[in-house]
């Protein structure tokens, strides 16, 4: 059986009358999603044995404390209070929750495609989300660098890579790394090189893209069953914060969950609430197709919430450098993972390429240089304990644009609890203690000179070893 690309605006699927139905049929309710799109168990064709599976979800600037799962046991307010996000909910229950996991930059650009190749958008020289004034600011005291805006299509992706090892690849949602086509990267079917706007390129694709990519993905999933297949799937959900990005009976739930919020709050979570929907909608599609137990699901955010506001108790959110700019969810289940685990393992998403690879059965080991991340499998499947071998120690974040933080331009190096910030403007280097100070309130750059010091020149080091791009002054 031959699958061809899907487009988001037509389903091109061929080969059985099921698939067809499912293309056709209405989308499912968004509230109460108790089956999948196309159909009920006695339709759908028998599990494969083949496997595993892999299917990541993005969101879209979801911060560490926007669903329901609390992030670390021992911090209660690390969860959404009010709204209730049962689909991911039950990923946290079936599998391991990360409480110390870290998006690659504050911005989509850089952390999807940072993701994609397993290196660091300094590496890529992917920093910024386009080309011209960060963030409209022209009064800066610096001139920043010029980003790399398209993804190198020269480069192994995680996509290519289980091609090349028999997976049907598909990639529906938010592209946003590049105009190049996602299928010059190794993905199979797509909608395209999409941007914010979605493939029709309008100001509000939801709701009507968050339940498409899922109609879509589950389509793709029903396929590669059919045909006996290994699949890897990606769902990149497009943003949402208010009313119109939602459907009338989300927002109503959400409305009634979040008593007492304004608009603008109760908009972020009827978004994060939407989403969470079309996961229960895929739930229930792994579930009917018996392959729920031999597909890994993961769910993480390719940065935090914008502003404070939404992010506490971390300080700060989308466009900083500051925890709530890049801390954010990440959640696993599947084969050999346990149930209910958290890890504090410090992770980020540039560690996902090599993990998945691992999970497979395909190690890319050393044998591929550049690659920056490590592979979290054995965190996995030793109950959230171990170590993660990576080629270089460090986590950086290498923001070098005006965007949403007063600070400006900036880069940040993680080592255990400490954090060290550095900003370009005024060359002030900030230190913080994360296990005491998650909120970076207390600079412990005076008192403790040493480490403050030690942990500059390891941020010099990187940054010169990767070759990245700096501020310079006007």
């Amino acid at each position: 059986m031959t699958f061809r690309p899907i487009r988001s605006d037509r389903l091109l699927l061929h080969g059985t009358s099921l698939l067809l139905g499912l293309a056709c049929a209405a989308p499912p309710d968004p509230v109460t999603p108790s089956a999948p799109p196309g159909g009920g168990g006695s339709t759908t064709p028998p599990a494969s044995s083949v496997g595993p599976n892999v299917i990541v979800i993005l969101g879209e600037a979801q911060g560490w404390t926007s669903t329901s799962v609390q992030m670390d046991p021992a911090i209660p307010t690390s969860k959404q209070a009010q709204l209730k996000t049962p689909g991911l909910e039950r990923i946290a229950s079936e599998g391991m929750r990360f409480s110390n996991f870290y998006a690659p930059s504050p911005r989509c650009t850089p952390s999807r495609a940072a993701f994609f190749t397993g290196r660091s958008p300094a590496q890529l020289r992917m920093t910024f989300v386009g080309i011209g004034n960060d963030g409209g600011n022209t009064t800066g005291q610096l001139n920043t660098p010029t980003p790399v805006t398209d993804m190198p299509t020269n480069l192994p992706t995680v996509a290519s890579l289980l091609k090349a090892a028999g997976y049907a690849t598909a990639h529906f949602g938010k592209w946003h790394v590049g105009r190049s086509d996602p299928s010059a990267y190794g993905f199979d079917a797509s909608d395209g090189p999409t941007n914010n706007g979605g493939p029709q390129n309008v100001t509000n694709p939801n709701p009507t893209e968050s339940y498409g990519i899922t109609t879509r993905g589950i389509a793709f999933i029903r396929q590669q069953v059919l045909a006996k297949k290994p699949f890897y799937l990606q769902l990149s959900h497009y943003a949402g914060k208010a009313s119109i990005d939602v459907r009338p009976d989300t927002w109503a739930a959400a409305k009634a969950q979040m008593v007492g919020q304004n608009d603008q709050i109760v908009g972020m979570g009827a978004s994060t609430l939407e989403m969470d929907l079309t996961l229960r909608q895929l739930q229930a599609a792994l579930d009917s197709l018996g392959i729920a137990k031999s597909t890994y699901v993961m769910v993480w955010s390719d940065h935090g919430q914008q502003s404070s506001t939404y992010n506490a108790p971390l300080s700060e959110g989308k466009g900083t450098i500051w925890e709530g700019g890049v801390r954010i969810p990440f959640l696993i289940s599947g084969p050999g993972i346990p149930a209910g685990a958290t890890t504090r393992v410090q992770a980020s998403a540039t560690d996902l390429m090599p993990t998945i690879l691992d999970l497979v059965g395909k190690p890319i080991g050393t044998s591929l240089s550049g690659i920056e991340g490590g592979s979290l499998k054995t965190v996995l499947t030793n109950g959230g304990t171990g170590t993660v071998s990576r080629p270089r120690s460090d986590f950086v974040v290498h923001f070098p644009h005006y965007d949403f933080d007063a600070v400006g331009p900036a880069s940040s190096y993680l080592q255990g609890s400490f954090k060290l910030i550095r900003t370009y403007e005024d060359g002030r280097l900030r230190l913080f203690d994360l296990s005491t100070d998650l909120g970076e309130k207390n600079d412990l750059a005076r008192t403790n000179p040493a480490k403050t010091a030690e942990l500059d020149q390891k941020l010099t080091d990187y940054l010169t070893a990767v070759n990245a791009q700096l501020p310079t002054r006007k």
